[in-house]
């Protein structure tokens, strides 16, 4: 890079050149990293949500060479108290606290947002960041429903940024390599996956509304959706269980496992999406279900999933994964590591990685996935490379579990248009794929 070429417009450069949809060869080491990246100036990172996974976002930032957190942005205040030293600590810098996002994404010295909110708030800081010629590391779901999905994706194409989904196992070398073996015949034709997830939270009460603390900014933590009072049982995690802000457990966790299967049976949209269960270990305020069994049909294949959020009893010793099923065997795909089965049901193969932290115990999740995941994001933006989890890919896993809350809510199968996702000769489900916004904050008041 020439000497006279500013770090800010070497980084505005690269944009969505780098976007493919492919899937990568291998995962870097730290020595590559430094060949990589060490000729080139520093991408300065915002990192917007920081109570949970943001602090795996900023553990992975620091343990990367040539980065910089500058900025750090949430709506509760105490936050700050804790991250910010914390941020200074690995990085040498004190970054700059900022709590409106709204006036975060106006910083031009900020190369990347990172965006680990409540999940109402993922698609309309993502399209923001991109107006304002950020590029975007958005937590899965990248959206609150599908219409969402679909905004974000074109805001992308529009502004020409590159926008990485946190699906951080799709940077998983081990994985990598396990998906490439089954596309080639590990276990023969794959035809059939079946995803779980089990945990056993607890109930979340019944909330009462009470004043809104001081530390917290009630108005912008709502953002875009309708206003409603305060209550004791949301913030910081329960939002997850409500409607208006979250997305229950299917998004919340089965988006990991749901995209592995389509990454191994190489599908895509779906024929048709139904979805079974119901809210039924505790009688509190939680408003999804906490046990769900879904199932995407294609032309060829199945991907079920089955999610415990409260039971707790585990399939393979593994509170998340998911099995491959082909015609000459089965592959067990954890984070951990990985079983290849023959079909005289023996273990063949029995690979274990250790370091990856099981979100069914650990919010955070921090790990070297994911601090693969945002070295491909880096790579992606400074030398083309292209990103192994692009908004389009990412989109689509997250599209058709929210389909799937819409099918569990109407206790209706889906039948969809497999060229778009798009749903068919169903009205009401239609109109579920958009979401009320609170007046002044639709999609098109998002603006940097």
């Amino acid at each position: 890079m020439s000497k006279t070429v500013s770090r800010r417009q070497f980084i505005k450069t690269t944009g969505i050149a780098s976007a493919g949809a492919a899937l990568g060869t291998a995962a870097f080491s730290k020595k590559s990293y430094s060949r990589i990246l060490g000729a080139n100036d520093r991408v300065n990172f915002a990192i917007a949500g920081l109570h949970g996974r943001g602090n795996a976002h900023l553990s992975s930032i620091a343990a990367l060479p040539n980065t910089a957190v500058t900025h750090i942005c949430d709506v509760d205040q105490r936050y700050f108290d804790s991250f910010s030293p914390k941020t200074e600590k690995l990085t040498g810098q004190k970054p700059k606290a900022v709590i409106d996002y709204r006036e975060l994404v106006k910083d031009k010295d900020i190369d990347v947002i990172t965006i680990a909110t409540p999940e109402h708030w993922h698609a309309p800081m993502a399209v923001m960041a991109l107006q304002a010629g950020k590029h975007v590391y958005v937590e899965k779901p990248c959206s609150h429903n599908p219409a969402e999905g679909e905004l974000l994706v074109a805001a992308r194409d529009k502004y020409g940024k590159l926008v990485q989904m946190g699906n951080q196992q799709r940077s998983s070398d081990f994985t990598i390599k396990l998906i490439q073996r089954i596309h080639e015949g590990l276990v023969g034709r794959v035809y059939m996956g079946k995803a779980w997830y089990s945990n056993k939270r607890g109930s979340i009460g019944t909330g009462k509304e009470i004043p809104v603390p001081d530390f917290l900014n009630w108005d912008l933590w709502q953002g875009p959706a309708p206003r409603q009072a305060y209550r004791d049982n949301v913030h910081p995690y329960n939002w997850h269980w409500f409607w208006d802000w979250g997305t229950g457990e299917t998004l919340n966790n089965a988006t990991h496992e749901v995209d592995i299967c389509r990454w191994a049976l190489q599908e895509t949209w779906p024929l048709r999406v139904s979805a079974s269960g119901g809210r039924y270990h505790y009688d509190d305020d939680w408003e999804f279900y906490d046990t769900l069994v879904t199932s995407f049909e294609y032309e060829n294949s199945l991907i079920t999933w089955e999610g415990k959020s409260c039971q707790g009893m585990q399939y393979f010793d593994q509170g998340r994964g998911a099995s491959i099923h082909g015609t000459e065997g089965t592959v067990i795909i954890g984070r951990g590591g990985y079983k290849v089965i023959d079909r005289d049901n023996q273990v063949i193969e029995d690979f274990k990685r250790e370091g990856e932290k099981d979100a069914t115990l650990n919010v955070v999740g921090a790990g070297p996935m994911t601090t693969e995941h945002f070295a491909n994001l880096i790579d992606g933006i400074k030398n083309g490379a292209p990103l192994r989890s692009p908004i389009e890919e990412g989109n689509v896993s997250v599209t058709i579990l929210q389909l799937s809350n819409i099918a569990w809510k109407l206790r209706d199968t889906l039948h969809l248009d497999p060229q778009n996702g798009h749903i068919t000769h169903n009205a009401k489900a239609q109109a579920m794929r958009h979401r009320e916004y609170e007046p002044g904050w639709e999609p098109e008041t998002w603006h940097a």
